[in-house]
């Protein structure tokens, strides 16, 4: 039987309810609201899933003789049935004396996402091929995410009959469920809807669930304002596999920033367009992945308001996605990056939030950093224009000159609108990071190369990251006057109380290297053997304290792992971002110090990640010769900083692993981008290029797309092309001059160590 796609106005018009349609399987672009994200996810439970047969976020039992239908105990998603594209939950049951069941629909969680829900009234779409007698209708209780829990209640009180091949809307007030837990209860803090056994009356039934959402009651009858104008200048591009849509807002769009949507449509032939998928109310990109090269496909986009009532479609455009050349494939990449940092940034200071979706407020100092090489990029590649470069270089560092900052140093996370501290760890993390510092000043220093030319504006910008480079202060966070490293915190309130000494082999080099540079805070040396490469006691229990392992405890390695010697590292190297973080700006060409040549340290640190990932000791469903890069991100159970070791292993994979690894491994890196990018891109691929992360063990794959994550993809792959950022961070005459001073402490201690005992 063909089943209806979505019953309500088709906008290729006359105004006639939609027939049934069976709506081709695709994948949801799913993207962040970068205005809004906070307030939409105030409301939004559940809008839709990604191009999976189950839900992640779900779950589900059944006691025989009840039964449910679940896909390895998770609750079956179906895209073929939904109130808003591409897909809904389905939950199929039956119920019997002597049995039961529950089917959970969880709340997505997200790093920053506060579980904090705006409203008084959870609302939710219904649907059924068959009608169902609401006295058949499954019981429902709600879980608060702090152990609290509510009495079941009877769905069909507040829907009635299910009338059969039509979406019926529910909505229960908060003030209906009442506290059954032994702790208290707080629907505002919405973990999970929990449907459960009703009457057994030992028949199957199916229902399709959509558009789980809190809101007001008032909001929820009201039905009074005008529909939304039309989206206006679509357009369409077309890639190897997948089209990118674009479009402009209609006027007075933000009233629907927390409760409205975009509704993409597709015709294959130009004539019968069905809906593909939903995008959030302040973004105006999608991405629709066809799967193959050829393939020609119309396009139209609706506003769709808090009552789900659209607009009239935009114009129609067409696009074909086309074969593409690896040059070609590689500046696609590149370019969906770069969005991150170009749309995604904070509006009112250009600074780039730690993740989006995320937290509004929440700007990120390494990210930024990052950002700005990216930023390089874009204006070098065409994807801006310089001019624009420039201005948003300019808006980042009138931020910057206003933010507070510690001994010179920012600290790692700030209100992007106001430049305020933002503690997001702890309440000791408030003050200065210097390794976030570092990773922001190694952007600046890049982007003042760049954006040197004689006209007024780029004059004033290097002037003004001049003074932001040189008012750090590198050596107060040495602690003392004689101390043998630096650390990573400071603030006033707290003092050294994080006590974080840097010890190398991690992310932060390039602390050591900018320290040492500095024309007026500077530090020796000598600095960079005794804390980074340190011997000391308590360098060698800092390595050994978060590997794990005694290979490596004192800098040096030695240790084959898969035939491939690592001269400098801990354990088998640890993650990917080791090699990528500090070698953004930095040239590890340029560096060799007593133990090794640091570009090759780093492209044996990626062939053994590789070589681990085909090995899979885990034996995880991810891995193998074109998919491999562990390093950190957030997987199925939070943040995870994934390595080559069985400790450090959990199945999850974040292509900026491999693809940022394209300097020192470029036919690997090639390799996975297209798997990535041909073989998962349904699932993979978004508005800004690949997604942060996956699990194949889990079925799980990433909502969001992270800061640190990004850059770094389009920020390599160019250093492989051209040397870019490589070139312009090394022309700082502060970096040759650093480089000269540690090239002669190298050089004494190797004459030192050389010369004959007496």
């Amino acid at each position: 039987m063909r089943k209806p796609s979505l019953l309500r106005k088709c906008p290729a018009g006359g105004g006639k309810a939609r027939t049934p349609a069976l709506v081709l399987l695709l994948f949801f672009a799913s993207a962040p609201c970068v205005v809004a994200q906070t307030s939409y996810y105030g409301h939004i439970f559940f809008d839709n899933g990604p191009r999976t047969t189950a839900y992640y976020y779900s779950g589900g039992k059944a006691v025989e003789p009840s039964t449910l239908e679940l896909l390895d105990s998770k609750l079956p998603l179906n895209s073929e049935v939904f109130f808003t594209p591409p897909n809904s939950v389905r939950i199929s049951w039956k119920s019997a004396p002597g049995g039961s069941w529950d089917a959970q629909i969880k709340v997505m969680e997200f790093r920053d996402r506060e579980i904090l829900f705006a409203g008084n009234t959870v609302s939710f779409w219904l649907y059924s091929e068959e009608k169902i007698l609401s006295s058949a209708l499954p019981e429902l209780r709600v879980h608060d995410s702090n152990r609290g829990f509510s009495e079941a209640i009877k769905v069909g009180d507040f829907s009635g009959d299910i009338p059969a091949k039509k979406w019926t809307r529910v909505h229960i007030p908060f003030a209906r469920f009442q506290a059954a837990s032994v702790t208290s209860f707080d629907p505002h803090r919405l973990n999970s809807l929990i449907f459960e056994q009703g009457p057994a009356d030992c028949a199957p039934h199916t229902l399709f669930i959509d558009e789980v959402r809190i809101e007001n009651d008032s909001a929820a009858s009201d039905s009074s304002s005008a529909a939304q104008p039309a989206p206006k200048n679509l357009r369409a591009q077309g890639y190897e596999r997948h089209i990118d849509l674009t479009w402009d807002a209609p006027s007075g769009w933000e009233a629907n920033a927390a409760l409205g949507r975009f509704i993409i449509y597709r015709s294959l032939d130009g004539a019968k367009f069905q809906p593909i998928g939903m995008q959030t109310p302040a973004v105006d990109r999608y991405t629709d992945f066809l799967g193959s090269a050829g393939q020609k496909a119309y396009y139209r986009v609706v506003a769709s308001d808090a009552n789900y009532r659209e607009s009239a479609p935009s114009a129609t455009v067409p696009a074909t996605t086309r074969s593409m050349t690896d040059d070609e494939l590689l500046t696609m990449l590149q370019e969906a990056c770069f969005r991150y940092y170009w749309e995604g940034a904070h509006s009112g200071s250009g600074m780039i939030r730690e993740n989006l979706p995320g937290n509004d407020r929440i700007v990120a100092t390494g990210a930024s950093g990052f950002g700005i090489m990216a930023l390089v990029v874009g204006a070098e590649r065409g994807f801006i224009t310089r001019e624009q470069g420039v201005e948003r270089l300019t808006q980042i560092t009138t931020f910057l000159e206003k933010a507070p900052r510690y001994h010179g140093a920012w600290s790692h996370f700030m209100d992007g609108k106001t430049g305020e501290s933002l503690p997001v760890f702890d309440v000791i993390d408030s003050g200065g990071d210097l390794v976030e510092t570092s990773f922001l000043i190694q952007g600046l220093l890049a982007a003042r190369q760049y954006f040197n030319r004689s006209m007024p504006q780029e004059i004033e910008l290097t002037k003004r990251i001049t003074h932001l480079w040189e008012t750090v202060e590198w050596d107060w966070y040495r602690k003392s006057q004689d101390g043998d490293a630096l650390f990573w915190h400071w603030t006033p309130e707290w003092s050294w109380f994080i006590n974080h000494r840097l010890t190398g082999f991690n992310e932060t080099m390039i602390v050591y290297l900018l320290a040492i540079a500095s024309p007026t805070h500077g530090v020796a040396p000598e600095l960079y053997y005794t804390g980074w490469a340190g011997q000391s006691e308590a360098a060698g229990l800092y390595r050994k304290g978060w590997s794990g392992s005694s290979e490596g405890e004192h800098y040096a390695n030695g240790t084959k792992y898969y035939e491939i010697k690592l001269a400098v590292g801990v354990g088998s190297g640890g993650p990917l971002f080791f090699a990528h973080y500090s070698y953004m700006g930095f040239d590890p060409h340029s560096l060799t110090d007593l133990y090794t040549n640091y570009f090759e340290n780093n492209r044996h640190l990626a062939l053994i990640n590789r070589a681990y990932s085909i090995n899979n000791p885990g034996k995880h469903k991810a891995y193998g010769a074109d998919a491999w890069g562990l390093t950190a991100s957030d997987g199925p159970r939070g943040y995870v900083p994934e390595a080559p070791d069985l400790q450090d292993d959990q199945g999850t994979l974040a292509p900026t692993g491999a693809l940022a690894s394209f300097p020192y491994t470029p036919d690997a890196s090639m390799a996975a981008f297209k798997h990535f990018y041909r073989d998962l891109g349904d699932r993979a691929w978004g508005i800004y290029g690949p997604i942060d992360a996956y699990n194949l063990d889990n079925d799980w794959w990433s909502p969001i797309y992270m800061g640190l994550n990004q850059a770094p993809i389009t920020v390599m792959v160019e250093n492989y092309r051209t040397g870019l950022l490589w070139k312009l961070f090394q022309s700082n005459p502060e970096i040759q001059s650093m480089l000269k001073k540690l090239d002669a402490t190298t050089a004494d201690l190797r004459a030192h160590q050389q010369k004959p005992a007496n």
